[in-house]
This record gives C-alpha cells, structure tokens and sequence, in this order.
C-alpha cells in the first residue's frame, strides 16, 4: 500500500467509533480487526470478565477451564491467531488415548471404536464394535455392503441414513453417543453433509455406507500426511489465556474494554447508532447508571436471545429462532488415587437415555499441562443437557449439582469416588447455539445473514451464526470485520481488503 494510501486509511479510521457488544472470543476478535487500522473501537461486556463460552474457574487454587477447552484445527485459523498473539508456544496436543462408551445394552463399558466417522464402523465385526453392537448387530451391519448404493444426497439425516444402511444398534449405541456428546444432537436431526461432508458422494462410488467411510478416513489420512497434527489442540494453562491476550493487544491497540455493562438497547441515530448500556453505580445500593454510546457501526456479539431482542424491530427478516440447548457442565477436584490408572481413557460418552449425564471429560488423563499443575488430585469434567433435553442439575443448587456430577462420574468411570474425594467443584451454565450440524440450520444462518447485511452499519457475529466452536467463530468474526471497515473506511469504492 502506498504512503498516500495508508495516510487516507489512518485518517479516516480515527474518525469512526465502532463498539462491540458482548465481550467472547467473537466479539473480541472483530474489535481488535477494527482497532487494528486505527479506528476507536469500546467493548461492552455485561459479566465480570470476558471470554463467554471461554472461561475459567478457581477449583480449589487450580485455574481451570470451565468452557470450551480446545479448538478443532481444521483451515488453522485459531492456531494463526494463537500465533499473532504470541501464544504459539503455549499449543498443547490431548493424550491420544481416547474416550469410553457406557451405557449400551449387556455392555458395562467400552473403549469407544477406532477407525470410523462419526461412530459409523468401517468393519462391524472388527471386535470393539462387535463388542458394543454384538454379533446381530454385526451382522445387520453387515448387511450395508449387500445394499445397492444411495443416489447421491438422497438422505440428509445421519441417523435415517445410518439405520437403513447398517441398523439401529450402529446408530443408537455407536453413532447417537458421538453426535450427542460433539453437537447436543440426535443423529436423526444431524445433517449428513455438514457433520460428514462427502459422505453421501463416498457410499455412491463404494456402494456401501462403510466403504465411504473408508475411503474418506483414506483421504484424511492423505490430507494429514501433507500437514501433520491432531484434530484438536489446546493451550497449556488454558483457553483462557487466548481471551486475555486479546484483551491485553486490545488495549495496547488503544481500544476501549469495559465489563459488567449490560447493553439495555440499540437504535439507530442518523446515519449511525445509539447503544444505551447501564453501568455498575459506585454504590451497589444503588440503581445502575443509565448511558448512552453514539457510535457509526455495531457488532452485534451476543448469544442468540440477547442478539435477538436487541435487534428486534430494526432488522426485518430475522425468522424465528432454533431451539438451543442448555448446557451445565460441572467441574469436580478430586483426591482419588483409584483415577491415577486413568481407567477410561480421557473421558466417557454416554449411549442418550442411559445416564442424567451425556459426556465426562477427565480432565488431568487428557492435558499433560493440567496433570502437571494439578498434583495428585484429578479433575473431572460432567456435562448435562443436549438438544431437547434440559439439563438434570438445572434445577439443582450447586452442591446439589456437584453431588450428582460426582454419582455420574463414579458410574461413567467404574471407580469409587465417595463424597470425601470431593474437594472443590465448579458450575458452569451455557445456552448454547443450535447446533450448525442440524438439518437446515445452514439455511436458516444465511438467510439471518442475508437480512442483517442489508442494514448498514451492523454486522453480528458469534457461534449462532458461524457455527459453534472457534473454528468457525474465528474466521466468521474476521470476515464480519472486514466487511464492515471496508464499508466504513472506503463506502462504494471498498478495496477487495484492508489490512
């Protein structure tokens, strides 16, 4: 870019105010690309701290992950953003060992199987899958290969397509654990191409449903092979520390990070936007200070019910939102020798309807850096609620909460673990966004996408409209940036990018 050009660029983006409402890992990244080109950007976040689905706890003097604690690698967005923040040495890979299945008819527990995509078995007679499935369930599986092929994307459910193929044994006790414990979903509402992409094309040109899964776990294994790693990736001491090293390269930018500020609404004023927000009064006796922020473009950066009722009446179009499931996971520290064997692997599915709980994480099995800081004592994580379930802590108090985490832990990993393991535990409670996988929520985010940038001046951004996980959320929130600085900073004559 030339020095004329860059002059203009700087100009004119210390004219435009931009604030972001809601303080994840969405909100923050798309302020910090508008801070980055010199535009004034204020961040309100209406909890005590930032981060959203990305939090930590203090479990008894351990810092934790409370959300989220890895990133799917894939497009390598996260790990490019973990790098630009000087985090790249802090990239940690999970113990491979992998995960346990309990609840499946005659089946105490069992390693989860190896070599299939989402739980769908290249062999169903390969002995961990007939070992959850039995013989008969093998043998109906089987029957897969005798089928002729699907025509291509004749079936959009994962579940319909699973069950016609191989049965309901593959689907209910292999695949329906997978995709409840990865989406809160029931496989039969899981979009075959979005959670599987090339599966449906895979099964037509092998003729079976295991032999496309074969030849997809082929091609990944090529891909792999070109660019070596694991499919997911933490940070050693926690995700957390992405959240404060935005925070900390926002404020260096210059921007504005203000926390406990509920936004109260958003209308427009002019050409450009009024945000009124209700700040903590110095007294707590007293009522919040009521304020307003003028500003030229808003990220909106909120879940789903909040984005919603703050956009409502401004942008037509909206549709009706989906279902979004309400997610408690439970954080235990335990002092309990019986966990140093890691029994089952980093952590346990659930066949749905079997337990109150759906997944459990062990936590110290899976990360070398929390095993390392944790001592002898172990952490555990509990997960309730999917799709169309609530969650069974939801109406609980917090001790209440840890003690059925505890059961559903000593159940899930066969050890005793007694109330006096207990030392501290954790509540953390999410709505999180419909699923991306689900059957026709793809349609339904375009269309939302399509009615808000028709409104100028406003862009939204965060997992209920990029997909859950940062993987989506990252390269959503950048491109939701660039849109609209472009927009700000050059109007009609907007380069294909700014920098």
């Amino acid at each position: 870019m030339s020095d004329d050009r860059t002059a203009d660029l700087a100009a004119r983006a210390a004219h435009r105010h931009v604030v972001v409402i809601g303080g994840g890992i969405g909100g923050l990244v798309a302020a910090r690309e508008c801070a980055k080109v010199g535009m004034q950007v204020t961040v309100l976040e209406s909890e005590g701290e930032l981060g959203g689905a990305i939090r930590r706890a203090d479990l008894g003097g351990l810092t934790v992950d409370a959300g989220a604690e890895s990133y799917a690698t894939r497009g390598g967005h996260v790990r490019a953003l973990l790098d630009e923040l000087g985090l790249g040495d802090r990239i940690v890979t999970p113990n491979p060992a992998g995960a346990w299945l309990v609840g499946a008819p005659g089946v105490d527990a069992a390693p989860l199987p190896k070599g299939g995509i989402l739980g769908i078995p290249v062999n169903p007679f390969a002995d961990d899958v007939r070992r959850i499935i039995g013989w008969g369930g093998a043998w109906r599986a089987y029957v897969d290969r005798l089928r002729p092929p699907l025509t291509i994307g004749q079936e959009r459910s994962l579940g319909t397509l699973v069950a016609r193929r191989m049965g309901p044994k593959v689907r209910d006790m292999l695949v329906a654990p997978v995709t409840a414990g990865v989406y809160s979903a029931d496989p039969d509402d899981v979009d075959t191409e979005i959670a599987a992409p090339g599966l449906n094309a895979a099964l037509t040109r092998a003729g079976s449903l295991s032999g496309g899964v074969a030849q997809l776990i082929a091609e990944r294994a090529d891909r792999a092979a070109k660019a070596p790693g694991s499919a997911v990736e933490g940070v050693a001491g926690g995700m957390s520390a992405l959240v404060d090293a935005l925070q900390a390269d926002l404020q260096e930018l210059g921007a504005v990070v203000r926390t406990g500020v509920p936004v109260t609404a958003l209308s427009r004023a002019g050409d450009g936007w009024t945000v009124s927000i209700a700040s903590v009064a110095a007294d707590k006796d007293e009522e919040p200070v009521e304020e307003s922020i003028t500003a030229d473009a808003v990220f909106v950066a909120t879940p789903e019910p909040g984005a919603r009722t703050l956009l409502d009446g401004l942008v037509p179009g909206l549709g009706d939102p989906g279902e979004a499931p309400q997610i408690e996971i439970v954080s235990l520290l335990l002092e309990a020798p019986v966990l140093d064997a890691q029994p089952r692997g980093t952590g346990v599915l659930t066949v749905p309807g079997s337990r109150t709980a759906k997944a459990l994480t062990h936590a110290t099995a899976k990360w070398s850096w929390l095993r390392e800081a944790a001592g002898t004592r172990h952490v555990v994580r509990v997960s309730f609620g999917a799709q169309g379930e609530p969650a069974a802590t939801a109406g609980l108090d917090d001790d209440a909460a840890a003690r059925l985490a505890l059961t559903e832990a000593e159940g899930m990993l066969g050890v005793p673990l007694p109330e006096s393991a207990l030392i501290a535990s954790h509540r953390a409670r999410f709505t999180q966004s419909q699923p991306s996988s689900l059957i026709g929520a793809a349609d339904r985010r375009r269309e939302v996408r399509k009615a808000l940038q028709k409104v100028d001046g406003l862009a939204v951004v965060g997992a209920w409209l990029a997909g859950t996980g940062l993987a989506q959320v990252v390269p959503d929130a950048k491109a939701e940036a660039d849109r609209l600085r472009r927009a700000l900073l050059w109007g009609d004559d907007a380069p294909l990018s700014t920098p």
